[in-house]
């Protein structure tokens, strides 16, 4: 998630070093032990995993339509959060847009929202039977949390979260019923169960933490483990579920990739795509932590901030939060052979 310069004064001098830290180029074959061999990374031409990149919807930036999370539902539409507008909404697959929810507005304007000084919408997913899950962040206690919309209703909170924290990447593990929160501001991962209820902070590893202005973004649940980013430290992590449903040891599983937002994994085994903000990119991130770029400006990303996959389609949001121009979604189809998943 990266955000325009006019949230507030002490927000935006925060945003600065973040928007400098992203901006800062995406390297290939840099792995967790040895970040400092990384040699400048391939263009999205050469890399080849992603082609036929095509823009399938554009998003009106006046009425605050930045796409900050998707969630994919069956019939090939997408579920959006709008994170400005406070908006919850549906894209068919034609690229039409129906809004199906507006979240109330705090009654301070929402200026106490960590490091941001607005309120947003953020993570969002999808369970087989059409409930919506996303996460609502406020800087107050009456609003801040995990939000539930099902089919045909009205959204309702169903858990509180810090007030002083910014929810921001939601995971649902449907096998154990528990929604997975990333904290960006208390760089902590949230666990909630799926029926509502209080929130246990699952994990409060170190390397969650924010340097400075996001910590823990992006986050993904995937074959026995929690997956998160960290913004500002450009890392993704594996924090293995142990058979209580306790937090494993965390362990970095790539580096050198300043400014990332969300993840997507192509299938199984770790190979995934990642979102970068500040740099217009999305990488593909190999089983050994080297990436290197597979989709780029020139595609149409405006500052990317998350990704879905299905079978060998590609599905980008941009929000425009730097580039202020067209925030929009982009597919693209992928080389399963060019990406090495079989």
């Amino acid at each position: 998630m990266l955000k325009k310069l006019s949230v507030s004064a002490v927000a935006a001098g925060a945003l600065v070093a973040a928007v400098a830290a992203g901006l800062v180029p995406v390297t290939a074959s840099a792995s967790p032990a040895s970040p400092s061999s990384a040699t400048p990374s391939t263009s999205a031409s050469a890399a080849a995993p992603l082609s036929n990149a095509r823009i399938a919807a554009h998003f009106d930036l006046a009425q605050g339509r930045t796409p900050e999370n998707i969630a994919l539902a069956p019939d090939g539409s997408a579920y959006v959060t709008f994170a400005k507008a406070r908006q919850i909404a549906r894209v068919s697959p034609k690229g039409g847009v129906r809004i199906l929810a507006t979240l109330p507005e705090p009654a301070d304007g929402g200026v106490r929202t960590p490091a941001l000084g607005f309120p947003l919408t953020v993570g969002i997913v999808r369970a087989d039977d059409g409930t919506l899950y996303f996460l609502y962040a406020t800087g107050t206690s009456d609003l801040t949390g995990v939000w539930r919309l099902r089919p045909g209703g009205e959204p309702r909170r169903i858990a509180e979260l810090p007030a002083d924290g910014l929810p921001n990447g939601l995971a649902l593990d449907a096998r154990t019923g528990t929604l997975y929160v990333a904290d960006s501001a208390r760089g902590t991962v949230w666990s909630v169960p799926v029926r509502g209820g209080s929130a246990t902070a699952w994990s409060t590893a170190p390397e969650l933490a924010p340097t400075g202005f996001l910590g823990a973004n992006g986050l993904k649940v995937h074959e026995g483990a929690v997956w998160v980013t960290n913004f500002d430290k450009g890392t993704v992590m594996r924090i293995p579920v142990l058979r209580n449903g306790s937090a494993g040891h965390i362990q970095t599983r790539a580096v050198g990739m300043p400014g990332i937002d969300d993840i997507a994994f192509t299938g199984r085994g770790s190979r995934l795509l990642a979102a970068l903000d500040g740099s217009n990119e999305v990488a593909l991130v190999r089983p050994d932590g080297s990436h290197s770029t597979v989709l780029t400006s020139a595609d149409g990303l405006q500052n990317p901030t998350s990704l879905a996959v299905r079978g060998r389609t590609v599905y980008v949001l941009s929000a425009g939060w730097l580039t202020g121009e067209d925030p929009n979604l982009i597919l693209a189809h992928r080389n399963e052979r060019a990406d090495g998943q079989r």
